[in-house]
């Protein structure tokens, strides 16, 4: 009896033995990150290279390192403490034309380190052409197209409808009322620099004005608060009087710098109001806080105000106190509907087809999403 509990025994011990050997052998072995590859990152201008790696099948790895070479020499490192779930990363620091070549460094919890393969060296280099931005592209060309062929149009005397804007066709009764009066006029065009959207939009609208009272001798009055804006506005008022054949009717000391400061020039243009009583005011520009201040001052002499800005916090208070007021976008076509110029009736008619076009996209985009059909979504996700 004795005899066949050994043998039982052994017969035990031997089966956990071998249970416990084949358990251990199919537990996967630590190894260091594979398929380590860095590539030129594609649609860059050359600054940087995208190392990707494959996640090591390891439960203690707590994180990863990034070390880099370049031309060859000693391995540095450039990241530290990437997450665990992390399987790329994007070199933005490298020198350009030179090689680079990476290792990657699994971090496990008991602070072992698994050294990957050394990568390929690789030289950056920039694209000429982003290749996901081809849609832009060809929403670009489309744009051009209905530009240019707006303007050609144009050129050969096509008629273009621009709908009725109010505040413009109130620019020669404003003048002639002056002229009448034997007063000046008053044009602001606030406080924006010269390169600012709405500031060279109000220029191009004073060299229509300046053109109406070179042909009617009447004084045309200018405070500025930008030394830049000043000298330009002189050369563009100064073209004016010139191209109308009036040149002696110019007088640069009526173009002038007030001040740079913000309610210095308000209290100025506010003063000239009060003291000279301009027939008409025009407020052009971008402005901020000072506006109502100028455009009451301007409806307490009973000037005619015709008043424009894109800057839509100021719109309100130019609407109450102005007789005429030029919003958004009305102040960029102010100078195609003043001069009626073919290259600016042209341009004014091809932006607003592709604005047309691009109302369209969206009520279609819209009416398609609603059935389940999501490919212009895709399409304008794609462009990055």
């Amino acid at each position: 009896m004795l005899k066949y509990k050994i043998i039982l025994w052994i017969m035990l011990c031997s089966i956990l033995f071998l249970y416990d050997t084949y358990v251990f052998s199919q537990e996967p072995e630590t190894t260091p990150p594979e398929n380590v590859t860095a590539v030129d990152t594609p649609n860059d201008d050359g600054s940087s290279i995208t190392v990707t790696w494959d996640s090591v099948r390891d439960d203690s790895v707590r994180s990863y390192k990034i070390l880099r070479n370049t031309d060859g020499g000693e391995f540095e490192e450039i990241e530290e403490q990437l997450d665990v779930d992390t399987l790329e990363y994007k070199d933005s620091n490298i020198e350009k034309g030179k090689t680079h070549a990476y290792v990657i460094q699994a971090i496990t919890d008991t602070d072992a380190i698994l050294v990957s393969l050394q990568t390929e060296g690789v030289i950056a280099t920039g694209q000429w052409f982003h290749s996901g931005k081809i849609q832009l592209f060809i929403a670009m060309i489309i744009f051009c197209g209905a530009i240019l062929g707006s303007i050609y149009l144009c050129r050969n005397n096509q008629d273009v409808f621009v709908r009725r804007i109010p505040g413009l066709e109130a620019v020669n009764e404003a003048i002639g009322r002056a002229t009448e009066m034997g007063r000046s006029i008053l044009y602001v065009l606030g406080l924006g620099g010269v390169e600012n959207v709405a500031t060279i939009a109000s220029m191009t609208i004073l060299g229509q004005v300046a053109r109406r009272t070179a042909d009617y001798e009447t004084p045309l009055r200018v405070p500025c608060n930008d030394p830049i804006v000043l000298n330009v506005v002189r050369e563009m008022v100064k073209t004016s009087y010139l191209d109308e054949g009036r040149p002696d009717a110019y007088q640069e000391e009526n173009i002038f710098y007030l001040t740079g400061d913000q309610f210095a020039y308000a209290a100025g243009v506010d003063g000239m109001m009060i003291r000279e009583k301009p027939a008409a005011v025009f407020l052009q520009g971008t402005f901020y806080a000072e506006s109502l201040l100028m455009a009451e001052t301007g409806n307490s002499i009973g000037a005619i105000q015709i008043a424009g800005t894109d800057s839509e916090h100021q719109l309100p208070f130019f609407i109450a106190a102005c007789d005429y007021t030029l919003i958004g976008e009305e102040l960029y076509a102010a100078s195609a509907y003043l001069s009626k110029e073919p290259m600016l009736l042209g341009s004014l008619r091809g932006q607003d087809w592709g604005k047309i076009l691009i109302f369209v996209t969206i009520i279609l985009g819209v009416t398609l999403e609603l059935f389940g059909i999501n490919w212009i979504t895709t399409l304008l996700q794609s462009v990055r």
